[in-house]
């Protein structure tokens, strides 16, 4: 029975919150509510928002190009081996045949180590998108929503004070004063988070970058000049180690 008292209790707050913070939101979307506004936060809640888009535009495009250049070292492979194939039934054309396979091993060779630096890549800029930054926006999400209970109970603790003292019982005016102070802690607490995530998340987001942009600087430009050496030493600088041919895990590990 107090279970049942308890769990009604529940939905009749819940209830009464949903219907205050509604009527705030319209309110404020007519130009009728007074809003809190923290101009210097409320920018960099919408800068980290636009940097996300970004971010996912980089990550979609960085994975197409990884997936199109895994099809590129399929087919180099395929061709190698048909080149290969080639050289023992074509005795007239081995050599030819067989400097062309040399050529395409090599370049799979080195097109799975620019894989390995590509796969790291944007598994990196997925967890700093939508893991991190993800993380930042839900703190977000809860703070906006707490805004919004502050803002539906300070104005309603304004309309009180403003109204007429003798058609207003004294335990009205406390209980409205307490619940008040009570969604004013719970909002600069969140507000304070959120500050705190924003900062922590952008110097997070300029040294993660820092290491990834240089990663695939290196990689991209020791693949396409042809410098194996300098391709194998920008894995082993990040610590990125490929699988083995015969494993069943990914393509790249970080150690």
């Amino acid at each position: 029975m107090q279970a049942a008292q308890t769990k009604l209790e529940t939905i009749k707050h819940w209830s009464f919150n949903t219907f205050k913070c509604t009527k705030q939101l319209i309110s404020e979307k007519f130009g009728k509510g007074s809003k809190t506004v923290d101009l210097e936060l409320e920018t960099q809640i919408e800068t980290l928002k636009d940097m996300q888009r970004k971010y996912a535009n980089i990550l979609r495009l960085a994975r197409t190009l990884t997936s199109h250049f895994s099809q590129v070292v399929q087919t180099q492979r395929a061709l190698g081996e048909a080149f290969a194939e080639q050289s023992q039934r074509n005795p007239e054309l081995q050599e030819e045949f067989s400097y062309n396979c040399e050529t395409q091993r090599n370049l799979v060779k080195n097109g799975e180590v620019l894989l390995g630096a590509m796969n790291f890549f944007t598994s990196t800029i997925n967890t700093l998108c939508n893991k991190t930054m993800e993380d930042t926006l839900l703190t977000i999400k809860n703070y906006e929503a707490a805004r919004l209970e502050y803002d539906a109970y300070r104005n309603d603790i304004e309309a009180l004070q403003l109204g007429p003292r003798e058609t207003t019982p004294a335990h009205k005016l406390e209980e409205a004063q307490k619940k008040f102070e009570d969604h004013k802690t719970k909002f600069e607490k969140l507000r304070g988070d959120v500050s705190i995530k924003l900062k922590f998340l952008d110097e997070n987001r300029v040294k993660v970058m820092h290491k990834q942009l240089l990663l695939f600087h290196n990689a991209t430009s020791a693949y396409f000049t042809g410098n194996a050496t300098a391709l194998d030493a920008t894995l082993k600088q990040f610590n990125i180690k490929l699988k083995s041919a015969n494993s069943s895990a990914p393509s790249w590990l970080e150690h």
